[in-house]
């Protein structure tokens, strides 16, 4: 019953965010294309509910093919990312189109963030229970690590510093989460996530 509640919410809200938010979109899309060349969108494969892959949907921040050396961002100054980009990455409307993802059933609004192959494969047996549940567009780890970026940027090697420090972090509150998953709780991650976007701390 919680499982098509929550089914439902996620179908209900992705939909309607993406019809009113459609001419934002757009302008979004326009902006894209004028700041920097490439595709509007930017597609990555991410490891979902049960282990299974799909391709996660963002407004592309980055130059064209700078993924490739690093699967992570390190500051606010990362030489990748465009003028636009910036913004976008600052009020987290890159991962709008993530609506997309909700809608189609591959991720919920609250859940785990899904992680690259790369680092699922580092994943203890405990650890992948996270992926018992759809990954979300927010959750714990999200809030906590808001400013992961400049976190990273400060370690002498920031995927080593990931690996070893920030994700057995992450996992533990996303496990946490696995165990005590509620819709009051997810009310709250939202409510929490969108006050820490525009207000801050």
């Amino acid at each position: 019953m919680r499982f098509w509640g929550k089914r439902l919410f996620d179908i209900f809200f992705s939909l309607l965010g993406l019809m009113v938010l459609l001419p934002f979109f757009l302008v979004i899309a326009l902006a894209i294309m004028l700041d920097s060349r490439g595709s509007i969108l930017y597609q990555q494969v991410r490891v979902g509910l049960n282990g299974c892959h799909f391709k996660v949907l963002k407004f592309r921040t980055m130059q064209m093919q700078s993924d490739g050396v690093l699967n992570i961002t390190v500051g606010t100054h990362d030489s990748r990312i465009t003028r636009l980009g910036k913004v976008l990455r600052r009020f987290k409307l890159d991962e709008l189109p993530q609506l997309v993802n909700v809608f189609w059933g591959e991720m919920s609004f609250v859940g785990p963030r899904p992680e690259v192959p790369k680092y699922v494969a580092l994943y203890t047996p405990k650890q992948l229970q996270v992926l018992q549940v759809k990954p979300g567009i927010t959750d714990y780890a999200s809030i906590k690590y808001r400013n992961e970026n400049a976190l990273l940027a400060k370690a002498s090697n920031p995927e080593q510093y990931y690996i070893d420090e920030v994700m057995p972090i992450k996992l533990g509150l996303n496990l946490f989460y696995v165990k005590n998953q509620s819709f009051i709780l997810d009310i709250k991650l939202i409510i929490k996530t969108v006050i820490f976007i525009f207000v801050g701390d």
